[in-house]
Protein backbone atom coordinates (compact mmCIF):
# COMPACT_ATOMS: atom_id res chain seq x y z
CA UNK A 1 0.00 0.00 0.00
CA UNK A 2 1.45 3.22 -0.82
CA UNK A 3 1.84 5.67 1.85
CA UNK A 4 2.40 9.97 1.80
CA UNK A 5 6.16 10.21 2.81
CA UNK A 6 7.03 11.81 6.16
CA UNK A 7 9.75 12.07 8.43
CA UNK A 8 11.86 9.34 9.28
CA UNK A 9 11.77 7.92 12.76
CA UNK A 10 15.35 8.94 13.86
CA UNK A 11 14.42 12.49 12.51
CA UNK A 12 11.07 12.57 14.82
CA UNK A 13 13.00 10.79 17.28
CA UNK A 14 15.79 13.33 16.91
CA UNK A 15 13.59 16.32 16.96
CA UNK A 16 12.02 14.98 20.31
CA UNK A 17 15.12 14.77 22.48
CA UNK A 18 15.65 18.39 21.24
CA UNK A 19 12.14 19.67 22.05
CA UNK A 20 12.34 17.64 25.19
CA UNK A 21 16.27 19.47 26.37
CA UNK A 22 15.14 22.67 25.26
CA UNK A 23 11.83 22.12 27.34
CA UNK A 24 14.03 21.40 30.42
CA UNK A 25 16.09 24.46 29.56
CA UNK A 26 13.09 27.06 29.47
CA UNK A 27 11.63 25.29 32.56
CA UNK A 28 14.48 25.87 34.16
CA UNK A 29 15.07 29.51 33.30
CA UNK A 30 11.68 29.86 34.11
CA UNK A 31 12.46 28.64 37.92
CA UNK A 32 15.11 30.93 37.60
CA UNK A 33 13.17 34.19 37.21
CA UNK A 34 10.48 33.01 38.95
CA UNK A 35 12.62 32.25 42.25
CA UNK A 36 15.16 34.30 41.62
CA UNK A 37 14.83 37.61 39.94
CA UNK A 38 11.30 38.03 42.52
CA UNK A 39 13.47 38.87 45.46
CA UNK A 40 15.49 41.88 43.42
CA UNK A 41 13.73 44.87 44.05
CA UNK A 42 12.74 46.77 41.12
CA UNK A 43 13.98 50.35 42.19
CA UNK A 44 16.92 52.31 40.92
CA UNK A 45 18.93 51.89 44.73
CA UNK A 46 18.62 47.96 44.30
CA UNK A 47 19.27 45.75 46.83
CA UNK A 48 20.50 47.54 50.32
CA UNK A 49 21.68 50.10 48.11
CA UNK A 50 24.71 48.28 46.69
CA UNK A 51 23.64 45.74 44.65
CA UNK A 52 22.50 46.19 41.13
CA UNK A 53 18.24 46.01 40.42
CA UNK A 54 16.03 43.87 38.38
CA UNK A 55 16.18 45.38 35.29
CA UNK A 56 19.67 45.40 35.02
CA UNK A 57 19.69 41.72 36.10
CA UNK A 58 17.22 41.31 33.29
CA UNK A 59 19.01 42.97 30.68
CA UNK A 60 22.10 41.14 31.20
CA UNK A 61 20.54 37.38 31.85
CA UNK A 62 18.05 37.99 29.27
CA UNK A 63 21.37 37.28 26.29
CA UNK A 64 22.76 34.73 28.06
CA UNK A 65 20.10 33.15 28.48
CA UNK A 66 19.00 32.89 24.76
CA UNK A 67 22.24 32.02 24.41
CA UNK A 68 21.42 29.08 26.67
CA UNK A 69 18.58 28.13 24.88
CA UNK A 70 20.17 28.30 21.17
CA UNK A 71 22.99 26.42 22.95
CA UNK A 72 20.59 23.60 24.02
CA UNK A 73 18.54 23.59 21.06
CA UNK A 74 21.23 22.92 19.04
CA UNK A 75 22.81 20.54 21.03
CA UNK A 76 20.11 18.48 20.94
CA UNK A 77 19.76 18.04 17.70
CA UNK A 78 23.01 17.01 17.31
CA UNK A 79 22.97 14.53 19.96
CA UNK A 80 19.64 13.66 19.55
CA UNK A 81 20.39 12.91 15.61
CA UNK A 82 23.94 10.38 17.53
CA UNK A 83 21.94 8.61 19.91
CA UNK A 84 18.88 8.19 18.01
CA UNK A 85 21.06 6.53 15.07
CA UNK A 86 22.70 4.62 17.71
CA UNK A 87 19.14 3.41 19.10
CA UNK A 88 17.63 2.86 15.75
CA UNK A 89 20.89 0.77 14.38
CA UNK A 90 19.45 -2.85 15.58
CA UNK A 91 16.25 -1.69 13.79
CA UNK A 92 18.48 -1.39 10.44
CA UNK A 93 20.06 -4.90 10.61
CA UNK A 94 16.51 -5.97 11.08
CA UNK A 95 14.91 -4.11 8.61
CA UNK A 96 17.92 -5.75 5.87
CA UNK A 97 17.18 -8.93 7.02
CA UNK A 98 13.06 -8.67 6.59
CA UNK A 99 14.38 -7.30 2.97
CA UNK A 100 16.29 -10.27 2.07
CA UNK A 101 13.71 -12.75 3.34
CA UNK A 102 11.22 -10.81 1.29
CA UNK A 103 13.18 -11.43 -1.70
CA UNK A 104 12.96 -14.74 -1.32
CA UNK A 105 16.26 -15.67 0.83
CA UNK A 106 14.48 -17.31 4.04
CA UNK A 107 18.30 -18.70 5.00
CA UNK A 108 19.53 -15.49 6.64
CA UNK A 109 19.30 -14.54 10.30
CA UNK A 110 20.31 -11.38 12.36
CA UNK A 111 21.83 -13.22 15.13
CA UNK A 112 22.21 -9.91 17.17
CA UNK A 113 24.64 -9.77 19.79
CA UNK A 114 24.77 -8.35 22.91
CA UNK A 115 22.51 -8.02 26.15
CA UNK A 116 18.63 -9.01 25.87
CA UNK A 117 16.99 -6.02 25.30
CA UNK A 118 13.45 -5.24 23.54
CA UNK A 119 15.48 -4.83 19.79
CA UNK A 120 17.48 -7.89 20.40
CA UNK A 121 14.07 -9.81 21.74
CA UNK A 122 12.39 -8.95 18.40
CA UNK A 123 15.43 -9.89 16.65
CA UNK A 124 15.54 -13.49 17.83
CA UNK A 125 11.52 -13.70 17.37
CA UNK A 126 12.05 -12.66 13.64
CA UNK A 127 15.48 -15.24 13.66
CA UNK A 128 12.54 -17.87 15.05
CA UNK A 129 10.17 -16.90 12.67
CA UNK A 130 12.17 -17.26 9.61
CA UNK A 131 13.84 -20.65 11.08
CA UNK A 132 9.70 -21.95 10.97
CA UNK A 133 8.93 -20.14 7.85
CA UNK A 134 11.81 -21.38 5.65
CA UNK A 135 11.12 -25.29 7.16
CA UNK A 136 7.53 -24.56 6.39
CA UNK A 137 8.67 -23.70 2.66
CA UNK A 138 10.83 -26.62 2.23
CA UNK A 139 7.75 -28.62 3.20
CA UNK A 140 5.26 -27.25 1.41
CA UNK A 141 7.81 -28.02 -1.70
CA UNK A 142 8.90 -31.49 -0.51
CA UNK A 143 5.01 -31.77 -0.13
CA UNK A 144 4.05 -30.38 -3.78
CA UNK A 145 6.83 -32.55 -5.61
CA UNK A 146 5.67 -35.95 -3.75
CA UNK A 147 2.01 -35.12 -4.64
CA UNK A 148 2.76 -34.64 -8.13
CA UNK A 149 4.94 -38.06 -8.32
CA UNK A 150 2.59 -39.91 -6.55
CA UNK A 151 -0.25 -38.33 -8.76
CA UNK A 152 1.90 -38.84 -11.69
CA UNK A 153 2.43 -42.84 -11.09
CA UNK A 154 -1.45 -43.94 -11.59
CA UNK A 155 -2.04 -41.82 -14.39
CA UNK A 156 1.37 -42.87 -16.13
CA UNK A 157 -0.17 -46.33 -15.27
CA UNK A 158 -3.64 -46.06 -17.39
CA UNK A 159 -1.27 -43.74 -20.25
CA UNK A 160 0.23 -48.00 -20.33
CA UNK A 161 -2.70 -49.96 -19.93
CA UNK A 162 -4.50 -48.01 -22.98
CA UNK A 163 -1.61 -47.68 -25.01
CA UNK A 164 -1.56 -51.36 -24.65
CA UNK A 165 -4.89 -51.97 -25.21
CA UNK A 166 -4.61 -49.80 -28.11
CA UNK A 167 -1.72 -51.89 -29.77
CA UNK A 168 -3.27 -55.30 -29.01
CA UNK A 169 -7.39 -54.87 -29.80
CA UNK A 170 -7.78 -58.85 -28.71
CA UNK A 171 -6.51 -58.24 -25.35
CA UNK A 172 -9.29 -58.90 -23.03
CA UNK A 173 -11.15 -56.10 -22.04
CA UNK A 174 -12.53 -57.03 -18.93
CA UNK A 175 -9.28 -57.34 -17.39
CA UNK A 176 -8.20 -54.05 -18.83
CA UNK A 177 -11.27 -52.20 -17.44
CA UNK A 178 -10.69 -54.25 -13.78
CA UNK A 179 -7.11 -52.75 -14.26
CA UNK A 180 -8.19 -49.30 -14.54
CA UNK A 181 -10.88 -49.25 -12.07
CA UNK A 182 -8.01 -49.85 -9.27
CA UNK A 183 -5.51 -47.58 -10.81
CA UNK A 184 -8.31 -44.88 -10.84
CA UNK A 185 -9.66 -45.62 -7.21
CA UNK A 186 -6.34 -45.33 -6.01
CA UNK A 187 -5.67 -41.76 -7.58
CA UNK A 188 -9.02 -40.74 -6.30
CA UNK A 189 -8.43 -41.67 -2.67
CA UNK A 190 -5.25 -40.20 -2.81
CA UNK A 191 -6.58 -36.84 -4.41
CA UNK A 192 -9.28 -37.41 -1.39
CA UNK A 193 -6.36 -37.60 0.72
CA UNK A 194 -4.63 -34.74 0.00
CA UNK A 195 -7.63 -32.41 0.42
CA UNK A 196 -8.57 -33.96 3.62
CA UNK A 197 -4.68 -32.91 4.54
CA UNK A 198 -5.29 -29.83 3.45
CA UNK A 199 -8.40 -28.70 5.22
CA UNK A 200 -6.93 -29.85 8.23
CA UNK A 201 -3.96 -27.78 7.75
CA UNK A 202 -5.76 -24.82 7.44
CA UNK A 203 -8.54 -25.68 10.38
CA UNK A 204 -11.83 -24.76 8.52
CA UNK A 205 -13.84 -27.17 9.81
CA UNK A 206 -17.21 -26.87 12.12
CA UNK A 207 -16.59 -28.21 15.85
CA UNK A 208 -18.70 -30.26 17.77
CA UNK A 209 -18.95 -32.19 20.86
CA UNK A 210 -17.78 -35.95 19.70
CA UNK A 211 -17.04 -38.79 21.91
CA UNK A 212 -14.10 -40.71 20.75
CA UNK A 213 -15.46 -43.95 21.53
CA UNK A 214 -18.26 -44.00 19.31
CA UNK A 215 -16.00 -42.87 16.44
CA UNK A 216 -13.39 -45.67 17.44
CA UNK A 217 -16.39 -48.43 17.06
CA UNK A 218 -17.25 -46.91 13.92
CA UNK A 219 -14.30 -47.20 12.44
CA UNK A 220 -13.40 -51.00 13.43
CA UNK A 221 -16.95 -51.96 12.34
CA UNK A 222 -16.19 -50.47 8.94
CA UNK A 223 -12.42 -52.38 9.11
CA UNK A 224 -13.43 -55.56 11.07
CA UNK A 225 -13.51 -57.76 7.66
CA UNK A 226 -10.06 -56.59 6.40
CA UNK A 227 -9.16 -57.75 9.66
CA UNK A 228 -10.64 -60.93 9.40
CA UNK A 229 -9.76 -62.00 5.98
CA UNK A 230 -5.91 -60.88 7.65
CA UNK A 231 -6.78 -63.45 10.57
CA UNK A 232 -5.90 -60.28 12.93
CA UNK A 233 -8.17 -59.78 16.24
CA UNK A 234 -9.31 -56.22 16.34
CA UNK A 235 -10.93 -55.24 19.60
CA UNK A 236 -11.91 -51.60 20.96
CA UNK A 237 -11.80 -51.00 24.81
CA UNK A 238 -11.99 -48.27 27.15
CA UNK A 239 -15.33 -45.76 27.81
CA UNK A 240 -16.33 -42.47 26.65
CA UNK A 241 -13.85 -39.86 25.40
CA UNK A 242 -15.52 -36.48 24.62
CA UNK A 243 -13.78 -34.00 22.62
CA UNK A 244 -14.58 -31.03 20.45
CA UNK A 245 -14.08 -31.32 17.15
CA UNK A 246 -14.88 -31.97 13.86
CA UNK A 247 -16.54 -35.53 13.70
CA UNK A 248 -15.50 -36.25 10.20
CA UNK A 249 -12.08 -35.36 10.64
CA UNK A 250 -11.79 -37.75 13.73
CA UNK A 251 -13.12 -40.64 12.24
CA UNK A 252 -11.00 -40.24 9.28
CA UNK A 253 -8.22 -40.05 11.85
CA UNK A 254 -9.16 -43.11 13.79
CA UNK A 255 -9.50 -45.42 10.74
CA UNK A 256 -6.35 -44.64 9.75
CA UNK A 257 -4.62 -45.02 12.71
CA UNK A 258 -6.85 -48.59 12.85
CA UNK A 259 -6.19 -49.40 9.41
CA UNK A 260 -2.36 -48.49 9.93
CA UNK A 261 -2.58 -51.15 12.32
CA UNK A 262 -4.16 -53.96 10.59
CA UNK A 263 -2.57 -53.55 7.35
CA UNK A 264 0.92 -53.33 8.79
CA UNK A 265 0.99 -56.29 11.12
CA UNK A 266 1.70 -59.91 11.51
CA UNK A 267 0.93 -62.20 8.76
CA UNK A 268 -1.59 -64.39 10.82
CA UNK A 269 -2.48 -64.42 14.46
CA UNK A 270 -2.18 -60.68 14.76
CA UNK A 271 -4.15 -58.28 17.07
CA UNK A 272 -5.21 -54.37 17.51
CA UNK A 273 -6.40 -52.82 20.23
CA UNK A 274 -8.15 -49.62 20.67
CA UNK A 275 -8.81 -48.16 23.86
CA UNK A 276 -10.00 -44.94 24.23
CA UNK A 277 -10.45 -42.91 28.06
CA UNK A 278 -10.56 -39.29 29.48
CA UNK A 279 -7.04 -38.47 31.17
CA UNK A 280 -5.91 -35.51 32.74
CA UNK A 281 -8.97 -33.25 31.21
CA UNK A 282 -8.01 -34.60 27.69
CA UNK A 283 -9.75 -37.57 25.55
CA UNK A 284 -7.11 -40.07 24.65
CA UNK A 285 -7.66 -42.85 21.96
CA UNK A 286 -4.58 -45.57 21.72
CA UNK A 287 -4.12 -47.80 19.04
CA UNK A 288 -1.80 -50.65 19.92
CA UNK A 289 -0.85 -53.81 17.20
CA UNK A 290 1.35 -56.80 16.35
CA UNK A 291 3.87 -56.16 13.70
CA UNK A 292 7.11 -56.40 12.77
CA UNK A 293 10.03 -55.00 14.60
CA UNK A 294 10.02 -51.13 13.48
CA UNK A 295 13.75 -49.25 14.18
CA UNK A 296 13.40 -46.19 16.59
CA UNK A 297 15.35 -44.03 14.19
CA UNK A 298 11.80 -45.01 11.62
CA UNK A 299 9.49 -43.82 14.48
CA UNK A 300 10.01 -39.72 14.12
CA UNK A 301 9.80 -40.18 10.10
CA UNK A 302 6.42 -41.88 9.89
CA UNK A 303 4.10 -38.61 10.11
CA UNK A 304 5.97 -37.15 7.55
CA UNK A 305 4.17 -37.08 3.61
CA UNK A 306 4.84 -39.60 1.51
CA UNK A 307 7.61 -41.01 3.96
CA UNK A 308 7.47 -44.95 3.93
CA UNK A 309 9.89 -46.76 6.07
CA UNK A 310 11.29 -50.26 3.71
CA UNK A 311 9.85 -52.31 6.64
CA UNK A 312 5.99 -51.02 6.30
CA UNK A 313 5.97 -49.94 2.87
CA UNK A 314 2.79 -52.74 1.36
CA UNK A 315 3.33 -53.80 -2.13
CA UNK A 316 -0.86 -55.16 -2.16
CA UNK A 317 -3.72 -53.92 -2.87
CA UNK A 318 -3.51 -51.52 0.24
CA UNK A 319 -0.58 -49.83 -0.66
CA UNK A 320 -0.69 -45.98 0.67
CA UNK A 321 0.76 -43.13 -0.59
CA UNK A 322 2.51 -42.27 2.79
CA UNK A 323 -0.72 -40.01 4.21
CA UNK A 324 -1.86 -42.15 6.56
CA UNK A 325 -0.30 -40.93 9.67
CA UNK A 326 0.74 -37.82 8.18
CA UNK A 327 -3.23 -37.05 7.85
CA UNK A 328 -3.48 -38.10 11.15
CA UNK A 329 -0.90 -35.73 12.34
CA UNK A 330 -2.22 -33.03 10.84
CA UNK A 331 -6.38 -33.64 12.35
CA UNK A 332 -4.13 -33.73 16.21
CA UNK A 333 -2.64 -30.80 15.02
CA UNK A 334 -5.73 -28.68 13.83
CA UNK A 335 -7.91 -29.61 17.44
CA UNK A 336 -4.45 -28.64 19.22
CA UNK A 337 -3.67 -32.26 20.63
CA UNK A 338 -0.61 -34.08 20.87
CA UNK A 339 0.44 -37.39 18.67
CA UNK A 340 2.86 -39.66 20.52
CA UNK A 341 3.84 -42.84 18.77
CA UNK A 342 6.28 -45.46 20.53
CA UNK A 343 7.62 -48.61 18.81
CA UNK A 344 6.72 -52.06 20.91
CA UNK A 345 9.93 -54.47 21.32
CA UNK A 346 8.00 -57.14 20.23
CA UNK A 347 6.96 -55.48 17.17
CA UNK A 348 4.46 -53.15 15.95
CA UNK A 349 3.51 -49.46 17.38
CA UNK A 350 1.27 -47.68 20.19
CA UNK A 351 -0.44 -44.81 18.78
CA UNK A 352 -1.54 -42.38 21.12
CA UNK A 353 -3.32 -39.12 20.50
CA UNK A 354 -4.55 -37.40 23.36
CA UNK A 355 -7.28 -34.51 22.44
CA UNK A 356 -8.76 -31.43 24.88
CA UNK A 357 -11.94 -32.01 25.72
CA UNK A 358 -12.55 -28.30 24.44
CA UNK A 359 -10.95 -27.83 21.12
CA UNK A 360 -12.32 -24.50 20.73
Amino acid sequence: MRRRPGLSVRLRLTLSYAGFLALAGALLLAVVWGYLLRYVPDNPQGLLGVSPNRWLLVRTFFPAAAVAMAFLLVFGLVGGWFLAGRMLAPLDRITAAARTAGSGSLSHRIRMEGRRDEFRELADTFDTMLGRLESHVAEERRFAANASHELRTPLAISQTLLDVAREDPTRDRDQLIERLQVVNRRAIDLTEALLLLSRSDRGTFAREGVDLSLVAEEAAETLLPLAERRGIALDVTGGAARVGGSAELLLRMVTNLVQNAVVHNLPTGGTVTVHTEERDGAGVVRVENTGPVVAPELVPTLTEPFQRGTERARTDEHAGAGLGLALVHSVVRAHAGTLDLAARPAGGLIVTVALPTDAR
